[in-house]
């Protein structure tokens, strides 16, 4: 079978398990080492994951791929993780998941803007594009990718000046 078909099966199968444990599963591949296979499962959700639900839905990944078979005989590394900043944001939890912050989105006409995600419900996104907020609807954007601040407002959104020029 090839690798699309092996990669969709196992969507198939672990997507319930990790909804499961309160995750969404974003990807899954799988990459030869060597003698054996590594496994990546990708997770997220709203407020991001911490070390203990990798825990949890490790363990779960791995028994339903000790239930399934799923890997085959050869030995495999389970490596179970979370995105990191340079996924292309495609999905609207994606886009929800990184309101606050600085984004580049390539649009499906062909030009591409550059702002702060405001606000992301389940049609679009709200984007500040150079001080005037902007609404892009899903069908609208083609990526986006979050841009790496070295300064970012805090976590209220207040970048600690309050549009006048002056603080506070």
């Amino acid at each position: 079978m090839g690798r699309e078909s092996s990669r969709d099966r196992l969507m198939t199968l672990l997507e319930p398990v990790v909804a499961g444990s309160g995750l969404d599963l974003e990807d899954v591949t799988v990459t030869p080492a060597g003698k054996r296979k590594i496994l990546r499962v990708i997770v997220d959700r709203d407020g991001g994951v911490s070390l203990d639900d990798v825990a949890d839905v490790s363990q779960a990944v791995s028994a339903a791929l000790d239930a399934a078979d799923a890997m085959g005989p050869g030995p495999y590394m389970l490596e179970v993780t979370s995105p990191g900043v340079d996924r292309p944001l495609t999905q609207p939890r994606h886009w929800r998941r990184a309101v606050g912050r600085l984004v580049k989105a390539d649009l499906r006409d062909g030009t591409t803007v550059e702002g702060r995600i405001m606000s992301a419900d389940e049609s679009g996104v709200e984007i500040d594009v150079s001080g005037g907020t902007r609404r892009f609807g899903y069908a609208s954007l083609a990526r986006g990718r979050v841009q790496v601040e070295f300064r970012r407002p805090d976590a209220d959104g207040d970048p600690g000046v309050d549009g006048d020029g002056d603080e506070g």
